[in-house]
């Protein structure tokens, strides 16, 4: 397994992101990531960032992204994160609330799409 750098900076804001999940993360975590087949970490520091979602074992990050990340220079920063996620051989797939929260099954199709067929 890669190692990813973890910052110990992150840890309490992390935590109390956990405290305070959104709506969709709430959903996507209690409806089906809590009881996924591999282990997922909330609010997970990876380098500089805490993402929504991390599976070790996938290398998976799900991101679940509000209203801000619509905002001027979001999506931008949105691209330069997953890029440099994906450095660490990590695979980031996102969702907006609105799919999370209106299309659960749609996504939990779109994820177990992510899991290989001989899983590690």
């Amino acid at each position: 397994m890669n190692y990813l750098p973890y910052n110990k900076n992150l840890v309490s804001r992390a935590k109390e992101l956990r405290k305070n999940m959104t709506k969709a993360e709430k959903k996507l975590w209690y409806d089906y990531l809590r009881n996924f087949k591999f282990r997922v970490y909330r609010q997970r520091p990876i380098d500089n960032f805490i993402v929504d979602f991390y599976c070790p074992q996938l290398k998976l990050v799900i991101e679940i992204d509000g209203e801000s990340h619509y905002q001027e220079n979001a999506q931008e920063s949105d691209l330069e994160r997953s890029k440099i996620l994906e450095g660490y051989g990590l695979k980031v797939i996102r969702f907006t609330n609105e799919e999370v929260l209106n299309n659960l099954e749609g996504i939990v199709a779109i994820i177990e799409e992510m899991i290989p067929p001989n899983p590690p």
